[in-house]
């Protein structure tokens, strides 16, 4: 998630003070497409839900894509804390049928983050009998964000697993540090070297002059870590916040593409919250691209990808690179994505 108003102070970009660098001479994988042998992409979501909606856009059509054979989502990773942000997923999980698939919460993250609709409370909300909206699955213990990653990569196949990253890096991070355990004998860095295709990141702005991503600047000490531990064999495609700047679902829109039914998560938060806030569809292109691979986009070249101390990202060419970005669309462009995006959030 992406928000257009800038929360880090305007500092000057020094590449020299970068961070991290990713990709260096290793060779990345083949571009993002269909998975190999024609088997469909094995998905783990990584968002910040419990704040901006374009989070649960990302998540719907991410069950859209599965009730379509064109994805397997293996689980979801909170990273935003907060035990209600969590249970706002598995409220979603069970409406869309899929009480039994695992969500994991980042627990040790940024406390501090701004959110612009608060909206998890919303996972309560009742009829007019007070009989819960959204029926949930039992609580029990969830396991921790790195946890849960452990877990699902150790049972996936080798290369097989597409990470969509639409929120900060602190679980990433925090898998990328984690040792050996009981589930795999590979630290992190190298269970998603092992077990990883690509990751589709939610974040950056390339643009001139543009501020820090809000993805980043929330947590930046785990995205300097994200960005100096990633495998320099594994690719990254960037989803900046320049492309979805420009697709914009206003909520009176999205209420009415809902008639249909009061029984829709999505829905009841925009009944409930004031969801005009300024933000724009920035994860749901992200959930495309992990699904449908590079054919609804323009790409650029590949590079590195260089983080400031104060967030900032630039993109670097570098044919051996591990990086690629999306790159903004034109105006119709723009308008058949936003077709794409409602036509999922119409579909039941």
């Amino acid at each position: 998630m992406k928000h257009a108003t800038p929360f880090v102070s305007r500092l000057p970009l020094s590449l020299g003070l970068a961070a991290a660098l990713l990709a260096g001479c290793a060779a990345p994988r083949p571009e993002s497409g269909p998975a190999a042998g024609g088997a469909v992409p094995l998905v783990i979501l990584d968002t910040d839900v419990g704040s901006s909606t374009d989070d649960l856009f990302a998540l719907e059509m991410l069950y859209r894509y599965e009730d379509a054979g064109k994805c397997r989502l293996l689980g979801v990773v909170v990273d935003r804390p907060g035990e209600a942000n969590a249970a706002f997923v598995d409220a979603m999980n069970a409406w869309a049928g899929r009480p039994e698939l695992p969500v994991g919460l980042v627990r040790r993250g940024p406390a501090d983050t701004q959110v612009f609709i608060d909206y998890a409370r919303v996972a309560d909300a009742t009829d007019a009998g007070g009989r819960p909206l959204f029926p949930r699955t039992a609580p029990g213990d969830r396991p921790d964000g790195a946890a849960l990653y452990r877990r699902l990569l150790s049972d996936a196949p080798d290369g097989s697993v597409t990470v969509c990253s639409i929120g900060f890096l602190t679980a990433l991070a925090q898998l990328l540090e984690s040792p050996p355990d009981g589930l795999s004998p590979l630290g992190g860095a190298e269970l998603v070297r092992r077990k990883v295709a690509r990751a589709v990141v939610m974040g950056g702005a390339f643009a001139d002059g543009a501020e820090p991503e809000y993805n980043f600047a929330m947590d930046p000490e785990s995205a300097r870590t994200f960005f100096r531990l990633w495998p320099r064999d594994v690719e990254i495609v960037f989803s900046p916040a320049e492309v979805g700047d420009a697709i914009d679902y206003p909520p009176a829109l999205v209420v009415s593409d809902l008639s249909r039914t009061d029984r829709h998560p999505i829905k009841q938060v925009y009944l409930q919250c004031n969801c005009d806030t300024g933000q724009r569809m920035w994860d749901a292109l992200a959930a495309v691209q992990a699904v449908e691979g590079d054919a609804a986009f323009s790409l650029g070249g590949r590079g590195t990808v260089e983080l400031s101390p104060d967030g900032r990202t630039a993109f670097v060419p570098s044919p051996s690179g591990n990086c690629r970005r999306q790159l903004p669309g034109s105006p119709a462009w723009n308008a058949a994505m936003l077709e794409k995006i409602r036509t999922f959030n119409q579909t039941r």
